[in-house]
């Protein structure tokens, strides 16, 4: 098993889904926009020329919830509670869906598109600003929702709570206005051996890990 990728929230996931589930893998920190995914022998395999990336014998897979759906159903473990049955998929779903489409696509990329990437995509104060908003309306949303729970699914830690608290630290990186009931269920989470081995491998050489991880 072989995986690609470092330095961003997507890349984060697999990663910390292959140490919940006490997976053996080797890891390529290439990033997104090194020039590496670029390379005659990256596009061989990948045509996206994206990351994360994952070999698994004759598996290949991109996008962050794709690689994480396929190693927690492929490699079952206590630690990552997985649906069972159509309506546990379909719950499962119906927030990983929310959550990556509302606050990773729509709002939190938007604001890195016309902001670190200007450059390429070109900067707007505007568009960033809105996209913040928007991401804010919907943190609020997440926040009661997740009131009285510990976890997005009721069953226990999962996909859903991995692609949130991925979105969470990103939010906080982009000074997004944050609940504080959302912060106590990042920082509960956070505390997981294996979500603080990720961010090590992932964000390597970030020099305020260590204040971005302890909340």
């Amino acid at each position: 098993m072989k995986i690609w990728g470092a330095g961003t929230g997507r890349t984060l996931r697999p990663i910390w889904v292959a140490e919940e589930l006490g997976l053996e893998y080797e890891f390529a920190p290439i990033g997104p926009r090194t020039g590496e995914t670029q390379s005659e022998s990256y596009t061989q395999m990948t045509r996206k020329q994206k990351v994360p990336f994952l070999v698994d014998g004759d598996v290949r897979l991109s996008e962050s919830v794709a690689i994480s759906r396929y190693l927690i159903a492929n490699y079952p473990h206590e630690a990552v509670w997985a649906p069972k049955t159509p309506i546990e998929v379909a719950k499962e779903d119906e927030w990983t869906c929310y959550i990556y489409g509302e606050l990773d696509e729509t709002s939190l990329y938007v604001m890195r598109r016309h902001g670190d990437l200007a450059a390429i995509y070109g900067g707007s104060a505007e568009i960033v600003q809105s996209a913040k908003a928007y991401a804010e309306r919907h943190l609020g949303i997440i926040a009661h929702y997740l009131e009285g729970q510990s976890h997005v699914m009721p069953q226990g830690f999962g996909l859903a709570d991995i692609l949130l608290v991925s979105c969470l630290d990103w939010a906080r990186f982009y000074g997004v206005c944050v609940p504080e009931s959302l912060l106590t269920y990042r920082n509960n989470i956070a505390a997981r051996p294996a979500y603080r081995k990720a961010m090590q491998i992932n964000f390597k050489e970030f020099e305020n890990l260590e204040q971005i991880m302890g909340g």
